[in-house]
């Protein structure tokens, strides 16, 4: 099973949107509002060099933004 972090916000439309979709394939992932969490902001900005949210680190390969093709590939989700 692939690792899967979300770095989000409370109020990000895109973050929940995201987080759905996986939650619709039945996928485990850490959800971590950097909002809220300045270690978790530093680890984002530190992976993706990007202060937009979400960021979806799956397996080490990052993905800045909602991109539903791209989760969808490397995930093996159809």
């Amino acid at each position: 099973m692939s690792k899967v972090t979300v770095y989000s916000t409370t109020v990000c439309p895109w973050c929940h949107k995201a987080k759905d979709f996986l939650k619709e394939h039945n996928i485990k992932f850490e959800d971590k509002n950097v909002g809220e969490d300045a270690e978790a902001r530093n680890e984002m900005l530190e992976k993706s060099g990007q202060m937009g949210v979400p960021v979806i680190d799956i397996d080490g390969e990052i993905i800045v933004g909602f991109n539903r093709d791209r989760i969808a590939e490397l995930l093996k989700i159809e």
